[in-house]
């Protein structure tokens, strides 16, 4: 980390990024003092902060070291080098960051920064599932708790569960736990899916009608749709992808307007990395990640809380699933 440039100096050139997004009066007045703190600490702490892309666009811009999906913050944690990870995310990830770096520290600025998906299922009910259809190979969504994943055969992301599905080389599978994923797979692939109940609570309360209403409202738009949502959203978009897959599709393809079907933070970020492109916002707030906040950040690095710690009979079994994702 830069240990030579003043603090001061680092963050006024913070604001660039997101001079598009908010007043520089705003800036100074409820961001920039907890900004400097948290760059301080960084530093004296030793400590990286790996943010999802529904962060809101002051973590995401101004204090991120790594940004991405689930599928890059998994991947990515594995390759820092510093003793302290900061999880600006949910909680699934921090066990995830976690499980890939045992020996370093893991904190969750919010401890309650959960996800309706991963607690939609337990081991349990897993195992249920697997005595119903033993043999059928089990593929677990990274949105799920440590106790899930040690009874999984191997994990998936948004951006990377076709090629996951399709490399097991069979012609059925339980794919838990969200269930538009996994239908939304089955559709690419052809191959049976076995489906769990769960939904994203942001996701799930996107209609067709809703999106031909935005279509009507703002003609020429592009549609780009996560998986998570209902079927019949997505068959209704241009593009489905994870968050890193829209990503690019913008940064490539430089839509003139364009409308995520995703939780809202996303729109602002890429507002900011795009200024060409016009971004129509049907804003769904995912409330988990709206609880990791600067302030909770930097509350994170004062105290080293809240520390995140897995329990020693399920960290190898869940550790092997991830790591068989992240092999693929």
């Amino acid at each position: 980390m830069d240990q030579i440039t003043p603090v001061r100096d680092r963050v006024d050139a913070l604001y660039e990024p997101v001079s598009r997004l908010m007043s520089r009066e705003d800036w100074a007045r409820n961001y920039a003092d907890d900004i400097a703190a948290i760059l301080r600490l960084k530093q004296e702490r030793n400590a990286v902060i790996l943010a999802h892309n529904y962060q809101t666009p002051e973590i995401f811009h101004c204090i991120s070291d790594i940004r991405g999906d689930s599928l890059a913050l998994a991947r990515e944690a594995q390759r820092t080098e510093e003793r302290v990870i900061v999880m600006a995310g949910v909680h699934f990830m921090a066990e995830t960051a976690k499980l890939m770096n045992p020996d370093k520290t893991v904190l969750i600025p919010d401890s309650r920064a959960g996800c309706s998906l991963a607690e939609s299922i337990t081991a349990e009910n897993v195992r249920a599932l697997k005595a119903a259809y033993p043999g059928v190979p089990v593929v677990t969504y990274v949105n799920s708790s440590v106790a899930v994943k040690a009874e999984t055969d191997i994990c998936c992301t948004s951006g990377n569960a076709r090629k996951i599905v399709e490399s097991l080389g069979v012609s059925r599978v339980i794919m838990i736990p969200d269930e538009f994923l996994a239908r939304n797979i089955q559709k690419e692939t052809g191959i049976e899916m076995i489906t769990w109940p769960g939904h994203c609570e942001v996701h799930e309360r996107f209609t067709p009608l809703e999106i031909r209403q935005y279509r009507r409202m703002h003609p020429g738009v592009v549609v780009l749709a996560h998986p998570e949502c209902p079927p019949e959203v997505v068959a209704e978009a241009d593009y489905s992808g994870s968050t890193a897959g829209m990503m690019e599709f913008v940064a490539v393809q430089q839509p003139r307007k364009v409308l995520l079907v995703t939780e809202c933070s996303m729109s602002d970020n890429l507002a900011a990395l795009n200024p060409a492109v016009e971004f129509v916002r049907p804003c769904n707030l995912c409330p988990h990640m709206k609880r990791i906040t600067l302030a909770s950040i930097r509350h994170a690095l004062e105290t080293m809380q809240e520390e995140v710690t897995i329990p020693e009979a399920l960290f190898a079994r869940a550790r092997l699933s991830v790591e068989r994702m992240l092999a693929v």
